[in-house]
């Protein structure tokens, strides 16, 4: 067990909050709405089990709906398993669980089908057959997607409509979860959570379940700019770092390469999808040039933190924050018939794609590591499971693959119905747990994010990550608040000190970790930092080797 060598803040391993005041059972209660936890609940019922879901704001208002980019798959016959792994490893710079990654290229296109017969449509050629696009890091036309660059938002349509004709899954909307409830032999036994509704639900409560499974979705904001939504707080990773579960591959955190980059950003970037670019858009400099060119073989469509390096390399020599897509050479009729959404979020912020070139720069994006779990989505404590953005099944490694992201939501959310229906215990009581008085000021957010954004995202250093450090130690006051704002400040506190730590370990330059004072890759760390928090809430880290 390592301790990090920077001062980092002391989080709690409980939040501040009254007794739950009511409290109901269910069979397997799952925290999430997006792709991973609506499709683990209707796989849950198909088992059989009554299923309550969880959801911070509405059902529709996670990542899910925003993803722009596809679902890869092997759909096409020239298209092989071995390929589409192969790319994956590729991206994930030998950090990937080769396992995980065949499980996923495996199962994937059977969940995809599954999706369809759920509701889900996709873009299809004139001969109905499925169109299949390419994105960076694909060596095939694997890409399926839905209304050009509406695919999120199609399947959280398909998903959303199957669960709403169910009357055995029980929804709860506007809940934040709090902490998990366990027994006396440690299992997860269900969530605190705080409902603004009405009635008896109002205010803070207990859901009792036999598992718990977490689809909570990511932590883009701990950062200034990010794709993700307000509500992705790290509020999963949190919960599980304060239970005492395992958290791995923290720090790599994928940067977008293109989010519109905007004069005055709000809390959530739009995203100007890689699709663009696979369909042959280009990347340009301030003089016009193509800077991607020569620096990897696939130029534009190379890996995402190739790409996020190359554009943070131009927009620190031309002393710029954005960079230019030109799509112009593509037509109209062709953008604005493929690409809808983006044209939509462009011209909003007073940019024409049709006629203009578009500014883009890097923006968090999609956290790669997680609660870490096995091949059935279990973690490091019984009866607790984790899926989707908020889990680190292996799959991506040091760097997501493009479009892979929906569809492992797909896979290890079936893999985790399957596991919870053949080993579910009986319905145990939560062992009281101690009061807890700590939380964070609501109103470091924003610090927390400019700190974050400064010293910890793209470009790291020793120096940087310490500055970070230093930062969330100061906003890491001491406050008996019990509210929203201020349990979601700590668990933005919470994940963005276990990312500082592991970041500040890793003294190397690994897919989306990059490195200044270490700018290569090293043998040395070619595996995992293992997070926990202990009793005191500091954070420890565990070396593994790959």
């Amino acid at each position: 067990m390592l301790t990090v060598w920077m001062t980092l803040p002391s989080v709690p391993r409980r939040l501040a909050g009254p007794e739950p005041g009511w409290a109901e059972p269910t069979d397997v209660v799952v925290i999430g709405s997006g792709v991973a936890g609506l499709t683990a609940a209707l796989h849950l019922r198909e088992a059989g089990l009554h299923v309550t879901v969880v959801t911070k704001v509405n059902i529709d208002d996670g990542s899910t709906r925003w993803a722009q980019g596809g679902i890869a798959a092997v759909l096409d016959p020239l298209d092989t398993p071995e390929a589409h792994a192969q790319d994956t490893l590729v991206a994930g710079v030998g950090l990937c669980d080769p396992a995980a990654v065949e499980v996923l290229v495996r199962e994937g296109p059977t969940r995809v089908r599954e999706l369809m017969r759920w509701g889900a449509e996709f873009d299809r050629n004139s001969d109905g057959s499925l169109m299949l696009t390419r994105e960076g890091g694909h060596h095939a036309n694997r890409i399926i997607h839905a209304g050009g660059d509406a695919t999120g938002a199609e399947v959280q349509r398909a998903l959303h409509a199957a669960v709403r004709r169910d009357p055995w899954i029980r929804l709860i909307e506007h809940a934040l979860v709090l902490d998990l409830l366990t027994d006396k032999d440690g299992r997860a036994c269900g969530v605190t959570l705080h409902v603004l509704g009405e009635g008896s639900e109002d205010g803070v409560g207990a859901v009792l379940a036999r598992a718990v499974v977490l689809a909570t979705g990511g932590m883009g904001q701990i950062f200034a700019a990010t794709t993700n939504p307000i509500v992705s707080t790290g509020d999963g990773v949190a919960l599980a770092l304060r239970a005492g579960a395992t958290v791995t591959d923290i720090e790599f955190v994928q940067f977008h390469p293109t989010a519109l980059a905007l004069n005055n950003r709000d809390s959530q970037q739009p995203l100007v999808s890689e699709a663009l670019r696979g369909e042959g858009a280009y990347l340009r400099d301030g003089d016009g040039n193509r800077f991607m060119v020569g620096k990897h073989d696939l130029a534009e469509l190379a890996p995402r933190d190739i790409v996020a390096k190359g554009i943070y390399r131009v927009m620190r020599a031309e002393g710029t924050d954005r960079v230019w897509l030109d799509a112009r050479h593509l037509g109209r009729e062709f953008i604005e018939g493929r690409f809808p959404t983006i044209v939509a979020s462009c011209r909003a912020a007073g940019v024409d794609p049709v006629a203009d070139l578009i500014p883009v720069s890097p923006a968090a994006h999609y956290a790669s590591g997680g609660v870490r779990t096995d091949l059935r989505g279990r973690t490091s404590i019984p009866g607790l499971y984790a899926c989707g953005e908020v889990a680190c099944t292996g799959v991506h490694g040091a760097n997501r693959l493009a479009s892979n992201s929906l569809l492992e939501g797909l896979v290890f959310a079936r893999r985790i119905a399957e596991d919870v229906a053949h080993g579910l215990p009986a319905q145990a009581d939560p062992v009281a747990a101690e009061a807890a008085t700590w939380s964070a000021d609501p109103g470091i957010r924003q610090q927390l994010q400019a700190a974050m954004s400064s010293h910890a995202s793209v470009l790291r250093s020793g120096e940087s990550l310490d500055q970070a450090a230093q930062a969330l130690t100061k906003l890491a006051l001491d406050r008996s608040s019990a509210h929203v704002a201020a349990w979601e400040a700590t668990n933005l506190l919470t994940v963005a000190g276990a990312l500082v730590g592991a970041a500040a370990l890793r003294q190397e330059t690994r897919g989306c970790h990059w490195r200044e004072d270490f700018p290569d890759a090293s043998d040395v760390f070619r595996g995992h930092f293992l997070a926990a928090l202990d009793d005191t809430g500091a954070l420890t880290e565990t070396w593994e080797a790959a």
